[in-house]
């Protein structure tokens, strides 16, 4: 079992940057897979970004690329998404989701989750 918790969502203008944060407890942090995913009212929940157990190997969809950056800290037990220049499009609660799979492609792979945090950007 993992047990995931999300913070550091809020209100922010366009053009503005948050840094989400994800803490895990209950398995071994680095054996594991981790993401963040959104969803905003209406669309279904989406693969924002991932990094690997090593954190050698990231993947980001094409809507947050050279805005967003994720990372982790094995030591810390802890995943961040550093989110810059944010536009109103990014508004959507966020997930952070683990995955036993070394590479999940599919939403489904993914284990566990959060409860998520809102994220608001204005206009």
């Amino acid at each position: 079992q993992v047990q995931l918790l999300e913070s550091g969502g809020g209100l922010v203008q366009a053009g503005g940057s948050l840094r989400l944060s994800c803490a895990a407890s209950g398995r071994t942090f680095s054996s594991i897979t981790m993401g963040w995913f959104r969803q905003a009212p209406g669309k279904e929940r989406e693969l924002v970004t991932r990094i690997i157990r090593s954190g050698g190997s990231t993947y980001y969809a094409d809507s947050v690329k050279g805005r967003f950056t994720i990372s982790r800290d094995n030591a810390k037990n802890t995943m961040y998404l550093q989110m810059n220049s944010l536009k109103p499009e990014d508004t959507a609660v966020y997930y952070c989701a683990a995955s036993s799979r070394v590479f999940p492609v599919l939403k489904s792979e993914y284990n566990y989750w959060g409860q998520g945090t809102q994220v608001t950007v204005s206009s």
